[in-house]
């Protein structure tokens, strides 16, 4: 029953009520804001509880005066106001029963990788990452360069954004895996279309305190920064790569003209990469079901297909087609494949919930 699942939120949010007022609790700063926190987290559902508990006692009020001869024709009344908001407060209760993701109010890292397809997938990456870039711009989000790594026929071989605003990793958490792009290259004579492939992987910002890392753990080069030429070119050792040896992960960066710049930068992608591979290993073990809940899935899945010649964007998870790729690339209207994404991951984890 569903009152009886509400009951424990409102329990929760009188104890912590109850706590925030107790000397103990005031004289301990950090307490108080996990508390405060965690009463604001749970405030819609205990608002929506309150309203739902009620509407039963008045429905219930209502049903037991249909037979009073004075009072019966109005509760007659009053119960056709009260019943249709029953069934559309239970649909409100259980999107707000949900369980909450703990990333999706961070900021993420967004790596676009060249794969299959050489020149081309380079190309497409480009595409994308611009594509990715108006998606933000719509949104009012922040983006920063953290490092890039350019193809000589355009494009890039890998790129890495920092991505700063309102709930982004819970927009773009579904956008990690493999991109297929189908088109005709520039420099195919015979008009024949050409299938390359990129990967994009979607990554939290941590702090320090949710991945510790022992310096003894790296190993940290410095070097010459290349390009192709002209001013890119640092004369100066400023390029830094560092290893993580238990890990095997590697990040290079060196887009800053300052080593300690390109240091920092590498570092906070080094953090994210390893909270990400820390994830990918808990949700392996979870097994399938988690895995489909969380809905980030395998990096090396085919999620997604851009077919340049039928103006077709295809996502395979949820068999969603458009005919409409040439607007969502150019003004980056991502909303109309992600959009659908987040409602069926809702759905999922609904009736997974047994909601």
């Amino acid at each position: 029953m569903l009152q009886d699942k509400l009951q424990p939120f409102i329990n929760r949010s009188e104890e912590i009520n109850e706590l925030l007022i107790s000397p103990e609790i005031t004289s301990d700063i950090k307490r108080m804001t996990a508390l405060s926190k965690e009463q604001s987290s749970i405030a819609p559902i205990v608002n929506k509880a309150k309203e739902y508990i009620q509407l039963l006692e008045d429905i219930e009020e209502n049903k037991m005066l249909l037979d009073d001869d004075e009072l019966g024709e109005l509760a007659k009344e009053e119960l056709k106001d009260l019943e249709p908001k029953k069934p559309e407060l239970e649909e409100d209760i259980k999107f707000l029963m949900i369980p909450k993701d703990p990333n999706d109010d961070k900021n993420i890292y967004l790596e676009l990788r060249a794969g299959a397809g050489g020149d081309e997938a380079a190309i497409f990456v480009g595409d994308l990452f611009r594509g990715y870039l108006r998606y933000a711009e719509n949104n009012g989000w922040k983006v920063e360069i953290m490092s890039t790594n350019d193809s000589e026929s355009g494009g890039y071989k890998e790129v890495v954004i920092l991505i700063k605003g309102d709930h982004v990793f819970s927009k773009l958490k579904f956008e990690g895996g493999t991109h297929r792009v189908q088109r005709v290259p520039a420099t195919e004579s015979q008009g024949r279309v050409h299938t390359s492939a990129i990967t994009v992987a979607v990554m939290p910002e941590v702090d320090d305190i949710e991945i510790d890392i022992d310096p003894g753990d790296l190993k940290i080069d410095v070097m010459r920064a290349s390009g192709n030429g002209g001013q890119s070119v640092n004369t100066t050792d400023s390029a830094v790569r560092i290893t993580h040896l238990p890990s095997g992960l590697v990040v290079t960066n060196q887009d800053q003209k300052s080593q300690h710049k390109n240091r920092d930068k590498a570092m906070k992608v080094l953090k994210a990469r390893l909270y990400d591979l820390e994830m990918q290993e808990k949700m392996s073990k979870e097994g399938a079901d988690r895995k489909e809940q969380v809905g980030t899935g395998d990096r090396s899945g085919r999620i997604r297909t851009y077919n340049y010649p039928q103006n077709r964007i295809s996502d395979h998870r949820i068999n969603l087609t458009l005919y409409r790729l040439d607007y969502i690339m150019n003004d980056g209207l991502f909303d109309e494949v992600i959009d659908p994404l987040i409602t069926d991951h809702q759905s999922k984890l609904i009736e997974a919930n047994g909601l």
